[in-house]
């Protein structure tokens, strides 16, 4: 799971789903080590595809939700990414998934993604200098289709129930994810 909690939820409409980047995760130290031999020093990032990554789970759970899980929903394709940055261990992430289009074979989403760099807002508040939208700024924006499997693979909407329940992201942990967050 590449999201931590869900903040907004209007049904068919948006999610807002926030992920916060810690130095607990593994991926940030191969992202990128040190290299005692050229003399650099380590500068973990969150990698890009990992970011893409809690996009698509946002607006995935978006769309599965808008038919109550009804449906496997799947990641069809990403029109168009742009990741203008890099987030830290520190920042937390916020992912806005809004639909554009919705009928029965899938959904057009769009998707920003803004990085809060909380040392930077707290320097920034310390010195007295104005923190325009609470310090979030936009760093991407992502363009997705998803497919409702179901209506899409032939055999009369059965298709997709043919694939095992571990293939597809509504699990129990994204049930869970959502009721703890409130919704």
């Amino acid at each position: 799971m590449w999201i931590d909690r869900v903040i907004e939820l209007k049904p068919r409409e948006r999610l807002v789903a926030i992920k916060n980047v810690s130095l607990a995760e593994e991926h940030l130290h191969d992202h990128f080590a040190a290299d005692v031999e050229r003399g650099l020093g380590a500068a973990p990032v969150m990698p890009g595809s990992l970011m893409l990554e809690g996009m698509a789970q946002t607006g995935g759970v978006l769309v599965g939700h808008a038919e109550n899980f009804a449906y496997n929903v799947v990641l069809a394709k990403i029109n168009r990414a742009e990741i203008s940055k890099d987030a830290t261990a520190g920042d937390t992430l916020r992912y806005t998934a809004v639909i554009e289009r919705m009928d029965a074979i899938g959904a057009t989403v769009k998707g920003t993604i803004h990085r809060l760099r909380h040392a930077s807002v707290h320097a920034a508040k310390s010195s007295g200098a104005a923190v325009t939208d609470e310090g979030w700024e936009q760093i991407g924006s992502v363009e997705m289709m998803f497919s409702h499997l179901d209506n899409n693979m032939g055999g009369g909407g059965q298709a997709g129930r043919d694939y095992p329940a571990r293939n597809f992201v509504f699990g129990e942990s994204f049930k869970t994810l959502l009721k703890s967050s409130g919704y």
